[in-house]
Formats: structure tokens, sequence, C-alpha cells
């Protein structure tokens, strides 16, 4: 696949705390990162940007990578995300610079046709082809509990005054437990991976007719941000976007 990596800081905040990488195993596996911080000080964008550089560090050391198999990666990013969490965590004890940090981190491991997303906060990742947009994660959030419970509805949750409160975060506690996925790719599928400087101001519809049209990858992540900008753009915008190399698209 071919990766497009975008972060803006919008058009109302004056520090981006979002975060966004791609790293790839020579001949291997590649890991793609967002990490959206919060709190402190300064701690927001230091939450963020130490717990993608950890992650990315930690993967790009992963010994004998092509002997892994699903397993194996669930269980070794698992442990690199408590890993993170507790380097965050700790540094936000210590220091009341960075008290009360934390960020959202989504990660998805892509390995020939295969990827393993996790996920911990309300960045999310989407499957898109020509034919439907598809949320892979849960946001773990306190309107998505609402939701979940029938108490609101999709429209009032898209107005709610508290539907930037998240319920876990990495950083923020010091025991955490990622959420995983298993996903399958094609020649066809796109991958988006965003924080929700994108998802709460660009609705699905939109961004599944911005990414499925013909035309160049790095184009349509620049256009997804312009229009989040368009919509008010109060936060920080990223965007990972992947799509099927060339050769994969002709051999359909």
């Amino acid at each position: 696949m071919r990766f497009e990596v975008l972060t803006d800081i919008g058009r109302k905040r004056t520090v981006n705390e979002d975060c966004a990488a791609v790293f790839t195993i020579k001949d291997g596996p590649t890991l793609a990162i967002i990490a959206d911080g919060m709190g402190g000080h300064r701690g927001g964008d230091y939450a963020s940007s130490t717990a993608v550089q950890i992650l990315g560090e930690k993967f790009l050391k992963v010994e004998n990578p092509k002997s892994l198999d699903e397993e194996d990666w669930k269980e070794l990013l698992q442990e690199m995300i408590l890993y993170v969490n507790r380097t965050i965590f700790n540094i936000a004890e210590k220091d009341e610079n960075f008290k009360g940090m934390g960020t959202t981190l989504d990660a998805v491991l892509i390995y020939g046709n295969k990827g393993l997303v996790t996920h911990v906060g309300d960045s999310r990742v989407y499957m898109i082809d020509e034919r439907e947009i598809l949320q892979i994660t849960k946001d773990h959030s306190f309107v998505n509990i609402l939701l979940d419970s029938g108490e609101i509805t999709e429209e009032e949750a898209a107005k709610h005054p508290q539907r930037n409160w998240i319920m876990r975060a990495v950083g923020s506690e010091k025991f955490i437990t990622p959420d995983f996925y298993n996903i399958e790719l094609n020649g066809q599928t796109y991958l988006l991976i965003c924080t929700d400087g994108l998802s709460n101001k660009v609705d699905n519809e939109r961004i599944h007719r911005i990414v499925a049209t013909d035309g160049d990858l790095r184009d349509k992540a620049m256009e997804l941000i312009r229009l989040a900008n368009e919509m008010g753009g109060e936060d920080n915008i990223s965007v990972i976007l992947a799509g099927p190399s060339a050769s994969e698209v002709s051999q359909q």
C-alpha cells in the first residue's frame, strides 16, 4: 500500500497536539500510528509525540518479524502499548507541567493483505472502498456510552456538549486495555486513520465520496483536511490515508 501522512494545526489552536507517522520494516510489515494528545501545561503534544516515537522505535526493533503470526503481533503490540502507557503515566506523576496528560493512540499493522488494528481513545480507523465506508474502531467516549445505551441519537451525539470527553487514554491511568480488531485488505481498499479533528467535522458520507473517487492519494488527504478547516477547524487535524499500490490496482 501507499501512504500519505498529513497533520494540520487547524484554525483555532496555537499548538498541534496531534502526531502521525508510518514505520516500515524492510521487506516486512508496516505500522501506521496516529495520536491526539491532551492535558497538562504542555503535555498534549509531548504525550502524542512520545507515544508515536516509542511505539515506532520498538516496532522497528522487532526481531524476525516474518516469523511472527497474528497472535504474536497482538501480544507484542499490547506489550508495547502498555510500556508506552507506563512511560507517559510516570512522567505525568513526577512533573507538574505534565500532570493530567494523555493521548489517544491508534495503530494499524499491515502485513500482506491483512491488518491488525489497536485502539485507545476516540481517534478512528476506517476501511473504505467504492461501495461503503466502514468504521472499524469504537470510540472510548462518554457520548458513545450514551449512544450504546440508547439515551441519545446519532444527531444528538454530534452536537452533545460532552462529545470530546474520552473515557480511555494512553498515559492517563496506570493500567489500560487497548482494543484489537482484525481486518482484511484487498487491492481496492483504502485505509483511513484520523484524529477527531476530522471525524467531528466531516461526516462519513463526505469522507467516503472524497476517498473513493479516482484521484491522487495526497490530493485526497489534503482535501479532507481542507474540508475540516472549512467546517471550522477548531481542533488539530491529522490523517493517514493508505491506498492500493499501482501494482495492486493493475491486478484487479
